[in-house]
């Protein structure tokens, strides 16, 4: 119980830092990514001026990105990459400038531009390259300016690669963190359930007791005044808190991890097979209808008196809640590594409950909480505690045939 408590307790806690992590490194590399191609942008908007005006006083007026923008400085220019080309439609003449770039050739450069067809958006981005056209007034003449803007991408690449790595760093160190801090953080927690636990436990020693002796002593009178129906009352109803107190003790000693594990190898096929048997009589009391479905020579690795504890909690249920002429259907099998427990059975109406409910302690279908079926409300829960003792796992679910089902993961 504190195990899981624990697990937990750092689930929820990495998932909301996990969160948080990803939302910074998401924010950080979108304003880094947004910053650096702005600056790009006005790059471009400067170049493209001084192409059109390259006085030597040209001051271009280049577009705002707002604040948080890294200016394009004059002496940007002089380290930017790119190249230019002027196509002249009325003397079919073509003029490059690539003495800014060492990779393209001008017939390179001359392909690039004729590339971008007659129907190419103003400013736009093409491989490495983001580009401007300008067209002259009388349409005759365009100039196409090329930026390589792959200094920037990997500029974005890099801040992105590092703040990954700093942030599974952060990550790493905060689960650290939230393991060392998560034991004293459910600490309170954890000494209420301990509490619980112990209070059970010493609890149900003690009323074994006063019920053997009231066993004891009813018996002693039945021998004098013979068997009445208020001994027979007395003999159940001790009987019956007996078995009680006999079932709370085990799931406090199974949520204290006390309880002793002598595991074995055992044939679940036939353990499943035999316990069925047991419930054939009070099935045909109802004329129940018992399907089967058992893989043979399944096995695991257990104890004996837990399985069969767990086997005959999940049929004594079916057949106890199963309305007559019902159904109940068992099946068996191996999936994987995984061994597979599925019960189904017909269900009147289903509980007004969400199905994981039904595995709490004391829960009853039966609203009045009437003693009629026999049941104590914690057979379920003493099932899900044998599963989890062997790290299994045990749902139930309402079926739209109109069935509920448990299927046991093994």
């Amino acid at each position: 119980m504190i195990k899981t408590l624990k697990r937990k307790f750092v689930m929820a806690a990495m998932t909301a830092i996990t969160a948080l992590i990803l939302v910074l490194l998401g924010a950080i590399n979108a304003v880094n990514a947004w910053g650096t191609l702005s600056q790009s942008d006005r790059l471009l908007d400067m170049l493209s001026a001084t192409v059109i005006n390259p006085s030597p006083g040209n001051r271009p007026i280049v577009r705002d990105k707002g604040s948080f923008a890294r200016p394009a400085a004059e002496d940007t220019k002089l380290s930017a990459v790119y190249f230019t080309v002027l196509i002249d439609t009325v003397h079919n003449q073509t003029v490059t400038d690539i003495s800014h770039i060492a990779s393209v050739t001008e017939e390179e450069a001359v392909a690039m531009a004729i590339g971008l067809g007659e129907d190419a958006a103003m400013e736009g981005k093409t491989g490495l390259f983001k580009y401007k056209i300008m067209v002259s007034p009388d349409r005759t003449m365009k100039t196409y300016v090329f930026l390589n803007i792959s200094s920037q991408l990997s500029s974005i690449l890099r801040v992105l690669i590092l703040s990954l790595l700093v942030g599974l760093l952060c990550w790493g160190v905060m689960l650290l963190l939230v393991i060392l801090l998560s034991k004293k953080a459910i600490a309170p927690i954890a000494a209420n359930i301990e509490k619980q636990e112990h209070f059970v436990t010493d609890a149900g020693h003690e009323i074994k007791t006063p019920l053997a002796i009231i066993l004891a002593n009813t018996e002693a009178m039945e021998l004098h005044q013979g068997e009445s129906k208020w001994s027979r009352n007395i003999r159940e109803q001790v009987n019956r808190l007996t078995g009680l107190t006999q079932t709370l003790l085990t799931l406090a000693k199974m949520n204290e991890g006390t309880i002793n594990l002598r595991t074995e190898t055992l044939s679940l096929s036939e353990l499943v097979t035999d316990t069925i048997q047991m419930f054939q009589e009070p099935a045909k009391i109802k004329r129940l209808v018992f399907t089967r479905s058992i893989a043979p020579s399944v096995s695991i690795t257990a104890n004996k008196e837990h399985i069969l504890r767990l086997l005959s909690i999940l049929l004594d249920n079916a057949v106890k809640y199963t309305p007559e002429d019902g159904n109940i259907i068992v099946i068996l099998k191996k999936e994987s590594k995984k061994t597979f427990l599925q019960l189904k059975n017909t269900c009147k109406t289903f509980p007004d409950v969400p199905p994981d409910a039904l595995f709490d302690r004391f829960f009853r279908a039966d609203s009045a909480r009437t003693q009629k079926n026999g049941g104590y409300g914690i057979g379920l829960s003493a099932a899900k505690a044998i599963v989890e003792l062997y790290h299994g796992k045990i749902t139930a679910a309402y079926g739209k045939d109109g069935m509920i089902s448990f299927t046991v993961k093994l």
